[in-house]
């Protein structure tokens, strides 16, 4: 990792930013034989090998190959490139090389439904797209339609084609500069394009490198989806930092155990729905003693999760001594982000014997302000449930060719996240759930994502449930609606659990949400996990859940 003098100065390099971290490293001398990044050697690199380790000069080269290649192609700043891929390295090196020319890159995850990803591409305003091979097809063909000039792949970028670069090269960014369009997960439809600039996409890395980084941050494991903003400022965070980093294209929980063993990271950087898949399994054939910390973002993660994950490895303390000495189980740092925030805007700690839990996120970043929020905007008191409104220099500049969305969601001068929140007497800040999914029922509104946290912390037999409303066609149920619904429990039981039929499970659960001053659930109906729908970004699709179930229950399937 870097000494004090080279984290002064990168702290006190004005030019420094999301669209030139590369280049900068290079100005501060960092020495070109040094492994910089990981691979899943799910990208073709310029020579046609499949690379697992890149040093910091085959970096720099690959990035002017492609940057070089882009240029010859017409592509100036300020152009969007759309990037649609399954792989977080194809994502990470298009990224470098669009930045490098000033240029922007449209990130569209390679999990989006095809029709779903040329609407979105079209709407962008795309000059050209690189995609893999899988997805080439489906936007070359209607290339024209969309506006590209061209649509290549990495076999088209050769090491002997090289182009000249621009004069001028790298481009010299203004800390407003959009460097980057990723989208939102879409569980409401249409992803959402999230534009960063050179200034918010990496300003919170650079307020974490000027505190203490401890020996936790020296081997980074990326398993966030490499089209979101947050997998490329980790990985500049970890270039920065001069520690290893590895970028996982799958986010499924067995594969990031699998990289794990085989990479060895201090700390693995994913969402929720990664932990929770990862906690499902034995741990305890696995060797994950090289973990020291966890870092979630997105959506806040369960507490039965976070338990698992931290009994695994070890970390440094500091004891009542003053020295620092090494202790069983790792660190597990829960934060609420999303792609606008560019960063997770709360970070609570979790480590063996931690008892902050109950949706509890902690309190805002030292940078950012948050408030919950009446429907009129006005800041409620502790206590009081409303939705969460948070203010940042890291928040995105507006939603791209859709300044009319973007504006809905401001109130009483604060960014809305979508999310129904409290904040307790100390200044804690607790996620209940998101608004669309909160169900107003005949006994009161059951906050989904509340519920599931209860009921995982006291049925040990659930791998994972989920919580959605069944309503009569055309009845909407949700925070902002006046219909009622019914909410049932969605259970994904341990194999090794012992067998209860339906009414079984729905008289335990309603057991255990009594007990907890909870409202009741209508049903609770047992779910294979492979029946779970996930969006691009591996969350789960509430909103799909709800249809397929509520067809289900209609036809008697569930008694």
């Amino acid at each position: 990792m870097i000494t004090k003098e080279e984290r002064a100065q990168i702290s006190q390099d004005a030019t420094l930013g999301a669209g030139n971290v590369i280049h900068r490293m290079k100005a501060y001398g960092r020495s070109m034989d040094e492994p910089v990044l990981w691979t899943d050697r799910t990208w073709r690199a310029p020579d046609g090998g499949y690379p697992e380790v890149l040093t910091f000069g085959e970096l720099h080269e690959i990035v002017e190959t492609y940057a070089a290649w882009f240029h010859a192609r017409g592509v100036r700043p300020r152009d969007p490139v759309a990037i649609h891929t399954y792989s977080s390295t194809e994502f990470a090196i298009n990224f470098l090389a669009l930045t490098s020319l000033g240029a922007i890159p449209s990130f569209v995850n390679g999990n989006l439904r095809p029709e779903i990803a040329r609407e979105y591409v079209r709407r962008q305003g795309a000059v050209g797209a690189i995609t893999d091979a899988v997805h080439h097809t489906g936007l070359a063909t209607d290339r024209e339609e969309l506006g590209l000039g061209f649509c290549g792949t990495a076999a088209d970028i050769r090491t002997g084609d090289r182009e000249p670069l621009p004069a001028g090269y790298p481009y010299s960014h203004h800390a407003t500069d959009p460097i980057i369009i990723s989208h939102s997960s879409g569980t409401t439809g249409m992803p959402k394009a999230v534009p960063h600039t050179h200034q918010t996409l990496l300003y919170a890395q650079l307020h974490r490198l000027k505190l203490s980084v401890g020996s936790a941050m020296g081997r980074l494991l990326v398993a966030l989806p490499g089209s979101h903003n947050a997998a490329m400022s980790v990985m500049m965070f970890g270039l920065l930092l001069r520690s290893p980093v590895l970028l996982l294209s799958s986010q499924r929980g067995g594969d990031v155990l699998d990289a794990m063993e085989s990479f060895r990271p201090t700390t693995v950087f994913a969402f929720a729905g990664t932990y929770g898949e990862m906690a499902a399994h034995d741990l305890s054939t696995r060797d994950l003693s090289s973990v020291e910390a966890w870092y979630n973002t997105g959506d806040a993660a369960h507490e039965a999760h976070v338990k698992v994950l931290i009994a695994q490895g070890s970390h440094e303390t500091v004891g009542g001594d003053l020295k620092r000495r090494r202790v069983t189980g790792s660190v597990f740092t829960d934060g609420l982000g999303s792609s606008e925030t560019g960063y997770s805007l709360f970070h609570n700690g979790h480590k063996i014997g931690s008892s902050s839990f109950a949706r509890c996120v902690g309190k805002p970043m030292s940078f950012a302000e948050a408030a919950v929020l009446s429907e009129d905007g006005k800041p409620l008191p502790p206590g009081e449930v409303g939705r969460l409104g948070v203010r940042s220099p890291t928040l995105t500049p507006g939603y791209w060719n859709d300044s009319l969305t973007f504006h809905r969601l401001r109130l009483g001068g604060y960014w809305l996240t979508g999310d129904l929140s409290y904040r307790d007497e100390e200044g804690n800040f607790y996620h209940l759930d998101r608004a669309p999914d909160a169900i107003r029922t005949a006994g009161g509104i059951v906050f989904s994502t509340r519920t599931e946290e209860l009921l995982l912390r006291e049925l040990p037999e659930l791998d994972d449930c989920t919580v959605v409303a069944v309503a009569p066609e055309g009845v909407r149920a949700d925070w902002d609606g006046d219909g009622i619904a019914d909410a049932y429990a969605l259970l994904q039981v341990n194999p090794d659990a012992p067998a209860r039929d339906d009414a079984r499970w729905t008289a335990q659960v309603n057991e255990v949400l009594e007990a907890g001053g909870f409202p009741l659930l209508t049903g609770a109906l047992r779910m294979d996990a492979r029946e779970v729908i996930k969006g691009a970004t591996g969350k789960v699709l509430k909103r799909e859940l709800r249809e397929r179930f509520r067809a289900r229950i209609a036809a008697g399937e569930f008694r």
